[in-house]
């Protein structure tokens, strides 16, 4: 599959191409091209000339494109689906969820159009002014491999419904439903060059998206270093920045919570995906009070868990997305065996067939009772694998749930308000459920506290970062 340029699907200058890998054979699906700054050079030109035209249209005009965007995803929404199960992993089901995500996004944008509009400040004898909303003009994005649609979503439908032309890069690992989904938008009226696609690794073609001097905004999903060093590019061009940059979020559940759906909910919360989630269930605080049962329903449910190919029925977890990953979390569980940590819960049934397969799968694990320096505590373990402590007080859970240097997500499984509403006042996080976890529909602005990030995506909040506000002042 090519890159996307300009509304023409673009070769490589030479003979440079990346495989794209299903992560539950090890076998090459595709190849993408291996783009280079002078890519993104093509790219943002060809951006830099739609934004004209593009910006032109009323609210009202960009909103429609979404919109018929929306029902052709809705459309082919199987065989999207499929396509993304393949280059990712996850089970068709989930896959399914998520590709009808990105069209509910596509469709809340679509509606917002209507409401887009300045505003009238009246003075009094001291004049009156105008307030309007104007795109910033090309923008850049990059897109991680674990949630490709739906992040894709978060980042294009708002930047286009202001009037903002786009360049972004997919990751390399799963590129090709972000390659698909925006051929619909161009079939649905997006004009050539308001979204190009520069396929390509991090280090390339991600720092020459961050670092090119005709793109005013960035907008980067992905982990704490390359964030870090994302802001770092940025910070001489007076770029604007939106960062979500992953999370260890804490999941608290109070002694009066319904068992049967908290124990549903840590399971969804933390095995979704494979655990390959920022806003995943990371560390589990359970009341000593019903510890023991808690945790006895928790292993019943692992060991049932059904593991395997995601094109497969019955299939609750896919494989982690590629090599790295897996080699990531071998590496992490090894530590904590070696430090004899708690007690380790290994569950998962594959189906069918021998073990897992030949991918890159791992089984989903708990861990009771680690060490308070555990490095299961300290960072985010993008797997599936699961600490549990239980914890005497709601002081001891609170004060648990923020040491750690994310503040993106955290959930409360309470009946209780007063218990709700003080782990909301208390706990630093962009985002606080309340016996719930990981939901995060398009109405709902979303961004991480502390290392987390910075800026919201999603939401009528993103259609601020958008834009820039100028004011016409009458006297």
């Amino acid at each position: 599959m090519h890159m996307h340029i300009g509304g023409k699907d673009m070769l490589p200058e030479a003979d440079r191409w990346l495989a794209v890998l299903n992560p539950a054979t090890g076998g090459e699906i595709d190849r993408v091209p291996d783009g280079t700054p002078g890519e993104v050079n093509q790219a943002v030109a060809a951006a830099e000339e739609a934004f004209g035209p593009w910006s032109s249209r009323t609210a009202r005009e960009r909103g429609m494109v979404l919109y018929r965007a929306a029902g052709l995803v809705r459309e082919r929404l199987q065989e999207l689906a499929r396509g993304l199960t393949m280059e990712q992993g996850k089970p068709l089901r989930d896959a399914t969820d998520e590709v009808r995500g990105f069209a509910n996004i596509l469709e809340f944008y679509a509606g917002a159009s209507a409401g887009m509009q300045g505003e009238f400040i009246s003075l009094g004898g001291a004049g009156d002014a105008v307030v309007v909303h104007e795109p910033i003009g090309v923008c850049g994005a990059i897109i991680p491999w674990n949630m490709p649609a739906i992040i894709m979503g978060w980042k294009v439908a708002p930047a286009l419904l202001c009037g903002n032309t786009m360049v972004y890069k997919p990751a390399s690992q799963a590129p090709l439903t972000s390659l698909r989904l925006t051929a619909i938008l161009e079939e649905a009226g997006l004009p050539p060059g308001a979204l190009n696609v520069v396929t390509g690794r991090g280090e390339v073609v991600g720092e020459a998206i961050v670092r090119h001097p005709g793109i005013q905004k960035i907008s980067f999903t992905g982990d704490v270093e390359t964030g870090q060093r994302v802001q770092a590019l940025a910070a001489g061009s007076r770029k604007e920045i939106t960062l979500e940059l992953g999370g260890s979020d804490p999941m608290i559940v109070w002694k009066d919570a319904n068992l049967e759906k908290a124990v549903a909910g840590a399971i969804r919360g933390r095995f979704y995906n494979a655990g390959q989630t920022c806003t995943a269930v990371k560390r589990l605080y359970v009341h000593q009070a019903i510890g023991k049962e808690f945790i006895a329903r928790l292993k019943a449910q692992v060991q049932g868990m059904a593991v395997g190919d995601g094109l497969l029925p019955g299939v609750e977890m896919g494989p982690l997305s590629g090599a790295p990953q897996l080699d990531r979390i071998t590496r992490i569980m090894a530590e904590v065996k070696a430090h004899g940590e708690g007690g380790i819960f290994t569950g998962g049934s594959p189906v069918p067939g021998p073990g897992y397969g030949p991918g890159f799968f791992f089984p989903p694990t708990l861990v009771t009772d680690p060490l308070p320096e555990s490095v299961l505590l300290r960072e985010e373990v993008f797997g599936p694998v699961l600490p549990v402590m239980c914890i005497p007080d709601l002081e001891t859970a609170i004060s648990h749930a923020n040491e750690t240097r994310y503040g993106l997500g955290a959930s409360v499984w309470t009946r209780d308000l007063l218990v709700a509403r003080e782990v909301f006042s208390r706990v630093r996080a962009g985002i606080v459920w309340v016996n719930r976890h990981l939901t995060v529909p398009p109405e709902i602005p979303f961004g991480g506290l502390k290392s987390s990030g910075n800026g919201r995506e999603n939401g009528l909040q993103a259609l601020q970062a958008y834009t820039r506000t100028r004011t016409l002042f009458l006297g």
